[in-house]
C-alpha cells in the first residue's frame, strides 16, 4: 500500500515541530519545504536520524523545490513571518499574504487531490487566500486555529478546576484572534457544562486569557511565538484526515450559509476526514453568542476585503 505523504511548507518552529510529530508517529512520509537553502535539508536529516531511534519507517526529506511536494495527501502551510511583541495578527496581513499567495501557486499543480491546512496568520484569511490561489474545492481547504484555541481554553479550565485537561471538551467559534468566541455553554468536563462548575466571572477571565493566549506566549518569549501547541493541533488535524477519522474538531471552514454566513472562512465545529471538511456542525446559539460570532466573522471579512480576495 502506498504510504501517505504530508508536505509542510515552512520549516520554522511550527513546521519543523509538526514534521517531528508526524515522523515520531510514523503515520506518513514528510516533505519539509522552505525557501532558505540548506535549512529544511538540515532539519530533515536530523529528523531522519531520530527516526531510527523512534523505530519509525517515515521518510523525511528537506527541499527548496515545490516539485518534491507533488502527490501530497495533506499540505500544511506554516510559511510566513511570526508575530513579534506588540504586533497583532492583523499587522501580519500583507506580508504573509504575499508569501502565502506564492505558496498556493507553488503547490496547486503537483497535488491536485491534497487537503490543505492553513497555519500562517492571520489564519482565517490565509485559508481564504489559499482557497483562491489554488482553485481547490472549498471543503479541501481549512484553517488550524480552532483546535489550538480550544486547547488553550481547555487548559485554563482544567487548571481552574484541577482536573485532567483531557476531561475538558472545549468549543470555539469565530476568527482565530482577539475576537475568537469561546463557548462556555458548550464546553464540558466529562459532559458537565463548565457554566455549572465555574462562576461566571471566573469563566469570563478564562475566556479573556484564551483570547490573548498567543499574545501571552509572545510577550514571555520576547523573540518568537508559540509552536509546540500549534504543531500538536496541526498534527491532530492531519491525523484525522489521513485516517479518515470523521473527527469533530473546530476549524476555519468555508461557510455556505451556515450560521448565517456565506463565502467566508470562519472557525466552526466540523467533521474532518479524508475529504477534508466533510460536514459543518451548526450549534443553536443564543442572542449573545450569535452577536459575538457575527462580530468575529465581520472582523475576518474586513481583512478579506482589505486584500480584495
Amino acid at each position: 500500500m502506498k504510504r501517505k505523504k504530508v508536505s509542510i511548507i515552512g520549516a520554522g518552529h511550527v513546521g519543523a515541530s509538526t514534521a517531528q510529530l508526524l515522523a515520531l508517529a510514523g503515520i506518513s512520509d514528510v516533505v519539509l519545504f522552505d525557501v532558505v537553502e540548506g535549512m529544511p535539508q538540515g532539519k530533515a536529516l536530523d529528523l531522519s536520524q531520530a527516526c531510527s531511534i523512534w523505530n519509525s519507517a517515515a521518510s523525511v526529506i528537506g527541499t527548496n523545490n515545490y516539485a518534491d511536494t507533488a502527490g501530497s495527501d495533506v499540505i500544511v502551510v506554516t510559511a510566513g513571518i511570526a508575530r513579534k511583541p506588540g504586533m497583532s495578527r492583523d499587522d501580519l496581513l500583507r506580508t504573509n499574504a504575499g508569501i502565502v499567495s506564492a505558496v498556493g501557486r507553488g503547490i496547486a499543480g503537483g497535488s491536485p487531490d491534497a487537503v490543505i491546512i492553513a497555519v500562517t496568520n492571520p489564519m482565517d484569511v490565509m485559508a481564504h487566500l489559499l482557497y483562491k490561489t489554488t482553485g481547490f474545492a472549498h471543503h479541501r481547504v481549512m484553517g488550524m486555529g480552532g483546535v489550538l484555541d480550544a486547547a488553550r481554553f481547555s487548559t485554563f479550565v482544567a487548571w481552574e478546576l484541577n482536573v485532567s485537561p483531557g476531561a475538558v471538551n472545549s468549543v470555539i467559534l469565530g476568527g482565530h484572534g482577539d475576537q475568537m468566541v469561546p463557548m462556555p455553554r458548550f464546553t464540558t468536563v466529562n459532559g458537565v457544562p463548565v457554566t455549572k462548575l465555574i462562576p461566571e466571572d471566573k469563566i469570563e477571565a478564562l475566556v479573556e486569557r484564551t483570547r490573548g493566549g498567543g499574545a501571552e506566549i509572545v510577550s514571555l518569549l520576547k523573540t518568537g511565538s508559540a509552536y509546540y501547541a500549534p504543531a500538536a493541533a496541526t498534527f491532530q488535524m492531519v491525523k484525522a484526515i489521513l485516517f479518515d477519522e470523521k473527527r469533530p474538531l473546530p476549524a476555519a471552514c468555508y461557510l455556505t450559509g451556515q450560521y448565517g454566513i456565506e463565502g467566508l472562512f470562519v472557525g466552526v465545529p466540523a467533521i474532518l476526514g479524508a475529504g477534508g471538511v466533510e460536514r459543518i456542525i451548526e450549534l443553536k446559539l443564543d442572542d449573545k453568542e450569535r452577536e459575538a460570532f457575527v462580530k468575529s466573522a465581520g472582523a475576518v471579512s474586513g481583512l478579506v476585503k482589505t486584500l480584495d480576495i
